[in-house]
C-alpha cells in the first residue's frame, strides 16, 4: 500500500458507491509479473496485452483512465490509440527523478521524454497539485489538470493519540516520525542525519531499510503499519517529518495532519501546495529548523485543517475530468471494435497477414 494505490482504491470505492461500474486491470490480477529493477516490491506485467485487449472489449467502457506508465498502461494506451478511444491519464510520481536516483548515469531528459510522450497522447493528464501543473508545463506536458488527494477521516483521527496507550512508550520525547516507503528517492537520510532532541522513528518498509538500519542504529525502525495502527503511530508522534523532494503530493502529509500531528518538510512540490498558511506545518530549506518549529504548532489547528481533504471531493474532480463516450455512441464504438477484432483474428486474415510478412522478408 502506498499513496498511489490508496488514491486509486479510495476513488474506485467512491465511484462504486455512487452507482458507477468500474473495472480495474492490475498486475495482481493473476498475470505473470517481474519485479521492478531495484524495487522488487513493485511488480510489472509485461506480457498481458492480449488479455488487456480481451478485457477492455468485454467490458466496453464508456471512459478509460490509465493510472500509471507501466506495461499495463502502455498496453491500454496502445489499444486506445488504435481504436480511437478517448482516455485520461494520471501523473502520480516524479518517475524520471526516481530513475535518476537509482541510475545517476541516465540523463534526466530520457525518462522525461518517455513519460511526456505517454501522457500527451491522451486527453486530460491529472496531476496532484497546481505547482505540479506548472512544473510539468516547463517539461512540455499538455492537457494538465490538478487532481488533489484525500484522507480517510474515519481512520486518521486525533482521538487516537495515546489511546489506549502511547505506541512510543519508553522512547525519549519529542518523537519525530517519518512514514512511507523506505527508498532512496524518499530522501529519508536527510531526516535521519539531523541533530534533533528526543527520538527518531521510521514507519514503513522498502529496499533501503537494511542499509539505513545499519547506518543509523539509534533510529527506531518499526516496520509497516496499517489502518488504525498506522493512525496511532501518526497521532502519538510530536512531529511528522517529510524529507522527500520527489513526491508530487505526499498523501502521508494530510494523514499526519488529520491525527493532529504537525508537519516539517522542505518547500518543494507537494508540501508547498498543502502547508503554507495552514498553521499545520513548517517548511524550510533547513529541515532541522522546520522540525523544531513544528513542535510549537497547535494540534487542534492541525487536525482542523485536514478536514478540507475528503475522498468525496477528490472523486468529484476525478469524475469531472474523465472523457466518457455515453451510450449509444459507446455501444456503436464497441460493436465496431469487436467486429474488427474478430476479423483480425480470423484464420483467413492470419494467413493473409503471414503471407505479407513472408513476401516482405523475401523482397528484403
Amino acid at each position: 500500500m502506498n499513496g498511489v494505490v490508496r488514491t486509486l482504491s479510495e476513488t474506485v470505492d467512491a465511484l462504486r458507491t455512487r452507482g458507477h461500474i468500474v473495472e480495474v486491470i492490475a498486475p495482481s490480477d493473476g498475470y505473470f509479473t517481474l519485479p521492478l529493477p531495484t524495487y522488487p516490491d513493485i511488480r510489472l506485467a509485461p506480457f498481458a496485452k492480449n488479455d488487456v485487449k480481451r478485457r477492455i472489449l468485454a467490458f466496453a467502457p464508456e471512459a478509460v483512465h490509465i493510472a500509471t506508465e507501466g506495461p499495463l498502461g502502455q498496453s491500454a494506451r496502445a489499444l486506445c490509440l488504435k481504436w480511437g478511444m478517448p482516455f485520461t491519464t494520471s501523473y502520480h510520481t516524479k518517475f524520471p527523478e526516481y530513475i535518476k536516483a537509482r541510475f545517476p548515469f541516465i540523463p534526466l531528459s530520457w525518462p522525461y521524454k518517455f513519460v511526456r510522450d505517454f501522457h500527451n497522447s491522451g486527453g486530460q493528464t491529472m496531476v496532484t497539485t497546481p505547482s505540479m501543473v506548472e512544473f510539468l508545463k516547463t517539461r512540455g506536458f499538455t492537457g494538465l489538470a490538478p487532481w488533489a488527494r484525500g484522507v480517510d477521516l474515519g481512520i486518521f483521527r486525533p482521538e487516537h493519540r495515546f489511546a489506549p496507550e502511547d505506541v512510543y512508550k519508553g522512547l525519549p520525547r519529542p518523537i519525530f516520525v517519518n512514514v512511507g516507503r523506505v527508498a532512496v528517492e524518499k530522501n529519508i537520510e536527510a531526516f535521519l542525519a539531523l541533530d534533533l532532541p528526543g527520538s527518531k522513528v521510521v514507519v514503513g518498509d522498502g529496499p533501503q531499510l537494511a542499509q539505513l538500519k545499519k547506518k543509523y542504529p539509534e533510529t527506531h525502525f518499526v516496520g509497516a503499519k496499517f489502518e488504525q495502527d498506522l493512525s496511532r503511530h501518526f497521532a502519538d508522534a510530536d512531529v511528522f517529518v517529510f524529507p522527500s523532494k520527489t513526491d508530487t503530493f505526499g498523501l502521508v502529509i494530510i494523514e499526519a495532519m488529520a491525527t493532529g500531528t504537525p508537519v516539517a518538510a522542505y518547500p518543494v512540490t507537494g508540501p508547498i501546495d498543502i502547508v503554507p498558511g495552514s498553521g499545520a506545518g513548517v517548511l524550510d530549506e533547513d529541515l532541522r529548523a522546520a522540525c523544531l518549529g513544528a513542535l510549537e504548532l497547535s494540534r487542534e489547528t492541525t487536525a482542523a485543517y485536514a478536514q478540507n481533504y475528503s475522498w468525496e471531493a477528490v472523486t468529484d474532480v476525478f469524475f469531472s475530468l474523465l472523457t466518457p463516450e455515453y451510450a449509444p455512441k459507446a455501444r456503436r464504438r464497441w460493436r465496431r471494435t469487436r467486429r474488427l477484432a474478430r476479423i483480425a483474428g480470423s484464420p483467413y486474415h492470419m494467413v493473409k497477414k503471414g503471407m505479407r510478412r513472408i513476401s516482405r522478408a523475401v523482397k528484403g
